[in-house]
C-alpha cells in the first residue's frame, strides 16, 4: 500500500505525472471550471456549460457545497476535538481543504485524501502541505475499494480513535447496484465511537425536472455516471448514527456562519452524523 500513499515529501516532485485522457470529460475537472479554476480542458468547458444552461445557479450550488465541507470540518475540529479525518473523493485542491480548516482550528490533526483521478493525482501534492504538528497523506483508491482505503489509511490515521469520514458530493457518483450505503456502512464499522459522518449529495427532490434534466446531460456527456437521491435516501446514509442538528438539510442550511452563506442556493442534501 506504501506505493499508493503520498506524504508531505519533496522528493514527490520527481514522481512521473499519471495520464490524463483530456478528450472525455471529468467531473473533478468540470467542477473545477464551475469553481472559476484552471485545471480543466475544453472537454470539461462544453460539459459545464451544458449544465449551466438548464441550471445557471450550479455555480453556486458548488460553491455552497464547498462551503458546507469548510463549516462542517470546523465544527468537528473546534467543538467535537476530532484530530482525524478521511477524506473520500477529494477532487481538485480548491480553497478551504479539509487539512487547511482542519489544521487552522486544530495544528495536530491529520488528513487522509482520497481518490482515484489522474488529475487529482497530478495535484495531489497541493494536498500534501500540513502544519508542522499535523500530517496530511493522499491515497490513490477507489471508493468501492473500502478495504485498500482503510489499510492505506492506517499508515497515518489511528483507528482507536476517532475519525470523520467525509464523503462530500460523491456517493451520488455510484449507482445502486454498487451499494453505496454498503460502502458507508463498511467505512463508519471500521471506526470507533466517537467518529462522525460528514455527507453531501445532490438531490432528485429538489427543482426535480431541472435535476433529472442535469442527471441526464451529465450521464450522456461522461463515463461517471450519476445518481441523485430523495432527502429520505440520503437519510438512510446516517442509519444506527446520531445526527447533529439540524439534521439533512440542503447545503446553505446546514449551520451557515452568515447570511450571505444561508442565501446561496444549493441542490445538494447534506449533513454530519456522531457515530454512538
Amino acid at each position: 500500500m506504501a506505493d499508493r500513499l503520498l506524504r508531505t515529501d519533496p522528493a514527490a516532485d520527481d514522481a512521473p505525472s499519471p495520464k490524463i485522457d483530456t478528450t472525455v470529460a471529468h467531473i473533478a475537472r468540470v467542477y473545477d471550471y464551475w469553481l472559476g479554476g484552471k485545471d480543466h480542458f475544453a472537454v470539461d468547458r462544453a460539459v459545464g456549460e451544458k449544465v449551466l444552461e438548464i441550471h445557471p445557479e450550479t455555480v453556486l450550488s458548488v460553491r455552497a457545497n464547498r462551503a458546507f465541507l469548510a463549516r462542517a470540518v470546523r465544527y468537528l475540529a473546534a467543538t467535537e476535538g476530532v484530530r482525524q479525518f478521511l477524506d473520500i473523493g477529494t477532487g481538485l485542491p480548491s480553497a478551504n481543504n479539509t487539512h487547511e480548516v482542519a489544521q487552522a482550528a486544530a495544528p495536530a490533526a491529520r488528513v487522509v485524501y482520497v481518490d482515484n483521478d489522474p488529475i487529482v493525482l497530478a495535484h495531489a501534492r497541493a494536498l500534501l502541505t500540513s502544519s508542522r504538528e499535523g500530517a496530511t497523506a493522499y491515497l490513490d483508491a477507489d471508493i468501492k475499494d473500502t478495504a485498500a482505503i482503510l489499510a492505506g489509511a492506517a499508515d497515518v490515521l489511528d483507528f482507536s480513535q476517532p475519525v470523520a469520514v467525509m464523503l462530500v458530493a460523491v456517493l451520488h457518483m455510484l449507482r445502486d447496484e454498487e451499494d453505496p450505503g454498503g460502502i458507508v456502512t463498511r467505512l463508519m464499522s471500521a471506526v470507533p465511537p466517537g467518529s462522525f459522518l460528514v455527507v453531501s449529495h445532490l438531490a432528485s427532490d429538489v427543482q426535480t425536472e431541472t435535476m433529472a434534466e442535469m442527471r441526464r446531460r451529465l450521464n450522456e456527456s461522461m463515463t461517471q455516471q450519476f445518481t441523485m437521491r430523495t432527502r429520505a435516501e440520503v437519510t438512510r446514509f446516517f442509519d444506527g448514527l446520531r445526527l447533529v442538528d439540524p439534521g439533512v438539510v440542503l447545503t446553505h442550511e446546514w449551520r451557515q456562519d452568515g447570511a450571505e452563506e444561508s442565501a446561496t442556493p444549493g441542490v445538494l442534501w447534506s449533513g454530519v452524523a456522531e457515530k454512538p
